[in-house]
């Protein structure tokens, strides 16, 4: 068996310096020019994705061990499935904002690398108070299964007409009537304004927020290891926005995935209760394996969208 291999600064450097480069493919060379997005070419980029995402978790078990690699396919699936409800949200903020296809890509780049920022300042401050203060997963916990319940019975709302940010954003600087193309500043009256195009990013970025303060959370219930939480939630972000694309257009068909959803939270919070790892024993305590979690999570994702299919047949032959 080969020694553990230890998390060193250079592996986070080499990380984000890997994620850097293929960002910078991604909008410099592959989407240069703005183009609208096609669902194969979303599919081809979403298969990329998801198979760097293996990849890498199948090349932590030799270094790090079977539990980490585990570690990370569960806290991914887990970002990664809770992302589908931001998908509905972003489609949502276009619809509003009449954005054309062809500028959706652009728009969706930057709002993801503003995401990852984000998240990482999260991850960071997070890992930070657990290791200070362990009782806070019982909050995290307590946190995430009241939120799998409220998710149960709440619907998305989403009006960026009355967004708070958007209002305090247009009070601060003027908003140009009608988009300018792929430009988020531009000139207008002689003056510096904002284009529409700026208020959609300023509101996806506040939605990311809002899912991360879900979805952050959630991932540790699996671990409290920095780098697996960190890696996890940048692979599910980077899959975000070639997965739009390819459900933008069939994710009001899956009526049952936000049920599924919510079972998948309400599970995580409770795991969170009963099997604090890394705290001392106290009161109840039921581990639950990481393989049992990946496998329980996995078939609540599959079992909800099969019968989100199986409802849309049916629903779709009684209209015929």
């Amino acid at each position: 068996m080969l020694a553990v291999v230890d998390i060193a600064w250079w592996h986070w450097a080499g990380f984000v310096a890997c994620v850097v480069v293929f960002l910078a493919l991604d909008l410099g060379v592959f989407h240069r020019r703005a183009h609208a997005v096609s669902v194969r070419e979303a599919l081809a980029w979403t298969i990329l994705w998801v198979g760097l995402a293996v990849l890498f978790g199948l090349a932590l078990e030799p270094m790090r061990g079977k539990r980490e690699s585990l570690e990370f396919f569960t806290g991914y699936l887990i970002e990664f499935s809770l992302s589908m409800d931001n998908v509905l949200v972003i489609g949502l903020i276009f619809a509003w904002f009449g954005v054309p296809r062809a500028l959706q890509h652009r728009v969706l780049f930057w709002g993801i690398l503003g995401a990852l920022v984000m998240r990482g300042l999260m991850i960071a401050l997070g890992v930070a108070l657990i290791a200070l203060l362990h009782w806070v997963l019982y909050l995290l916990g307590a946190f995430v299964l009241f939120t799998g319940i409220k998710m149960m019975f709440g619907a998305a709302k989403v009006d960026p007409g009355k967004n708070r940010v958007v209002l305090f954003v247009r009070r601060l600087y003027p908003v140009t009537p009608g988009l300018e193309g792929q430009r988020f500043v531009t000139r207008w009256n002689g003056n510096l304004a904002l284009t529409p195009l700026a208020l959609v990013l300023v509101m996806i970025e506040t939605t990311d927020i809002l899912f991360a303060v879900d979805s952050v959370p959630a991932v540790f219930a699996v671990t409290t290891k920095p780098f697996i939480v960190f890696t996890s939630n940048v692979f599910a972000i980077l899959g975000l926005r070639s997965l739009y694309f390819v459900l933008a257009g069939a994710i009001g068909h899956f009526k049952y995935l936000k049920s599924g959803l919510s079972v998948v939270l309400v599970f995580i919070g409770t795991k969170m209760l009963l099997d604090p790892h890394g705290l001392p024993p106290r009161g109840i305590q039921i581990e639950i394996p990481i393989s049992t979690s990946l496998i329980v999570i996995a078939g609540i994702i599959l079992l909800s969208m099969l019968l989100s299919i199986l409802a849309a047949r049916r629903d779709g032959k009684r209209r015929r």
